[in-house]
């Protein structure tokens, strides 16, 4: 007999696609989406756990650690919430977000912003079956997601897991435009600074002796890696915001494993817009002016 729940209501029997994880399974938390995990590839297809996705779920979690504060910070301050996932793929972190967090509540909205139609119509299908109602998915570009009326006028917390390359840097412009509370980056394949680096690597050579560092191919692509964050973390520092940079650690064994978190306090740093300048100046990096100098 089920269980009455309130003013005499009657609590309706776990759908498929939201029932809790077996008893077998003290790895998953309770509650979670089995079929999700399964569409994730956290789950074999039978329901189990191996060795290789026990790490996935790991993994995981300790991304939700970080965020699921964030969230529940402005769901209780605004008693709503809006997460934008930029350059969401297949959505990964906004249906693990949406399953974790918000499908037990009452409120907030997540919108995963892709350019590839078919990964929107994919996601959107997903969300339907798994009945994930507060779950949209909007195929535009960035410039066009910056000014569209099909998103609220502003964001709460701006996601971008593993965006590749400038994916990252529209992610800020965008959570610039729409008034962020949160910015939350996993930077991945920082190639366009380091691309500027060795196009000027000859000129440089005679402008600074700093141009030894970069002076190797891999040094090129690891010092323009670390660069493209550090020049990240200062443009959201002028716009307002207080920056965390930390490790993820346990999300992936590579070198794209940092995390920057960004709060908006909007207190600006005096001197970060100053800071850019000069290290675009000082490395022969003008090209990059109008990408971090805004």
């Amino acid at each position: 007999m089920a269980k009455t729940k309130g003013k005499g209501t009657t609590s309706a029997p776990s759908s498929p696609n939201t029932q809790a994880a077996p008893a077998r399974h003290p790895d998953i938390r309770p509650g979670q989406s089995i079929e999700l995990l399964k569409e994730l590839h956290i789950l074999t297809r039978d329901g189990q756990l191996n060795q290789d996705s026990r790490r996935k779920l790991k993994q995981v979690y300790h991304l939700y650690q970080f965020i699921e504060p964030l969230l529940a910070e402005v769901l209780e301050k605004e008693g709503s919430l809006s997460l934008a996932d930029h350059g969401a793929g297949k959505s990964y972190l906004g249906f693990i977000l949406y399953d974790l967090f918000l499908k037990a509540r009452d409120a907030g909205t997540v919108y995963g912003i892709e350019t590839r139609a078919e990964l929107v119509a994919r996601s959107r299908e997903l969300a339907e079956r798994l009945d994930f109602g507060r779950m949209e998915f909007l195929d535009l570009l960035v410039e066009e997601a910056i000014n569209t009326p099909l998103l609220p006028p502003r964001i709460d917390v701006v996601t971008a897991l593993h965006a590749c390359n400038t994916a990252t840097d529209d992610a800020i412009q965008f959570a610039f435009a729409r008034q962020a509370r949160f910015v939350v980056l996993v930077p991945c394949c920082q190639a366009e600074v380091a691309g500027v680096l060795r196009q000027n690597k000859n000129a440089s050579f005679g402008l600074t002796p700093l141009s030894e560092i970069w002076r190797h191919p891999i040094h090129t692509r690891e010092f323009g890696s670390q660069l493209t964050n550090a020049l990240r973390c200062l443009q959201l520092e002028a716009h307002g915001y207080q920056v965390t940079v930390t490790e993820l650690v346990g999300w992936e064994h590579s070198m794209k494993n940092e995390l920057i978190v960004a709060r908006y306090t909007g207190q600006p740093r005096r001197n970060a817009m100053e800071r850019i300048e000069q290290i675009l100046d000082s490395l022969n990096l003008n090209e990059l002016r109008s990408r971090f100098a805004c």
